[in-house]
């Protein structure tokens, strides 16, 4: 048995060298791989800074009642715009009316006191030219004429005191605004500085708080000196554009040194009641660099970890040495670019290709730096490179 095994290792150790020796062939060269290429182009390019934005109401009040009793009227109708001063709530006045005409009878009360104890003071003091009064009854007169004006001050202030109640009883818009759903019915009670009735806030102008890095502040306060300026734009919630200038109205008073942050409100005009406070939109602030400007298809770009790149298509001519002769190929060079905004279906190149640079914009899936390409309709996707079967 042990014979008969080595008869048979001559013939396997031919095969095993054979099999190595198809191995150890070169591959066949693979054909080029067909692309489609753009021209880097110059182009204008104007682009817009995007913040996310809140639109507010440049004044909004809750309003709140000062006095206490239940509402006995409601005098408007929910979601209109008030014009300033007109009444919205009444709380019941009767008790407030009632304290302001006891307020009154005292004040009528003291008035009468001082008056008589002027009269004292007089009569008195012509007895007392005479001889026919003691002086200490002039001086209590005096004293008495003194508490009577001090009780009028008294009952003043206990009428401007009700007064003042009576006048809070009585609801009334602080501003021309729109006013919210109202958060309370008729019969309903209320307490002084508690109970919320309703929100109204004005609506033209209107404001858009952004919040921006320390580093663009110095930008901010160079457009708010400028004061007006069309470089200010919104998009709305929807994608809709809103095709009202803005300006800077006020910048925070600090930055924020959790998060290195500032508030800037921007002001818009708002006469077709288009912004609502609380909205949500994007800011689009003109780039100051913005300008002519090199573009390529933004289908182009190839992502790497965290770079960006493009496929060159390029032209070149090099020694074949089997043949002695020079050969002229066509491939495709990786340039790493540094990005600006997109442009449509653009996009801006700050730096890494040059005008006229042919980039490859289809095909480039399966390339590598200086890989063989050619021009003509690119395998789909999911097909071998250059075609192949």
């Amino acid at each position: 048995m042990k014979n008969r095994y080595i008869l048979f290792l001559p013939p396997i150790a031919l095969l095993f060298a054979a099999s190595c020796g198809k191995k150890s062939k070169p591959n066949a060269e693979l054909p080029p791989t067909p692309v489609n290429v753009a021209e880097a182009k110059t182009a204008d390019a104007v682009y817009y800074d995007e913040y996310q934005g809140t639109v507010t109401a440049l004044n909004i009040v809750e309003l709140r009642s000062q006095v206490s009793g239940f509402i006995t009227g409601i005098f408007f109708k929910e979601g209109d715009v008030v014009p300033q001063g007109k009444e919205l709530y009444e709380i019941d006045r009767r008790k407030y009316i009632a304290a302001y005409n006891q307020a009154e009878a005292n004040l009528g009360s003291a008035n009468a006191n001082l008056v008589k104890a002027q009269k004292d003071i007089d009569r008195y003091e012509m007895l007392l030219k005479n001889d026919a009064v003691a002086r200490q009854t002039v001086d209590q007169a005096q004293a008495a004429y003194a508490s009577s004006k001090g009780d009028v001050d008294v009952a003043k202030a206990a009428v401007l005191s009700a007064k003042t109640d009576l006048s809070y009883a009585t609801i009334t818009a602080p501003f021309t605004g729109r006013i919210g759903i109202s958060q309370v019915r008729m019969g309903s009670q209320v307490s002084p500085g508690t109970t919320l009735l309703n929100t109204i806030s004005s609506e033209h102008p209107i404001g858009v708080d952004v919040v921006i890095n320390e580093q663009d502040i110095a930008r901010f306060y160079k457009l708010k000196q400028s004061g007006t300026d069309s470089t200010f734009k919104l998009k709305l919630s929807n994608d809709s554009a809103y095709n009202e200038p803005g300006k800077v109205l006020a910048i925070d008073r600090g930055v924020n040194n959790q998060t290195g942050t500032v508030t800037v409100r921007i002001q818009f005009p708002n006469k077709q009641d288009i912004l609502k406070d609380g909205m949500s939109c994007v800011l689009q602030v003109l780039n100051s660099e913005s300008g002519n400007r090199l573009q390529i298809p933004y289908k182009a770009i190839t992502e790497q970890m965290g770079e960006f790149f493009v496929f060159v298509y390029r032209d070149t001519t090099m020694m074949d040495t089997t043949i002695k002769k020079e050969k002229r190929d066509t491939i495709a060079l990786q340039h790493k670019v540094k990005l600006g905004p997109r442009i449509g279906a653009n996009v801006v190149i700050m730096s890494g290709l040059n005008q006229g640079d042919q980039v490859i914009t289809d095909g480039f899936q399966r390339l590598r730096n200086k890989g063989k390409v050619t021009l003509g309709k690119p395998a789909a996707a999911g097909a071998p490179a250059g075609g192949g079967k």
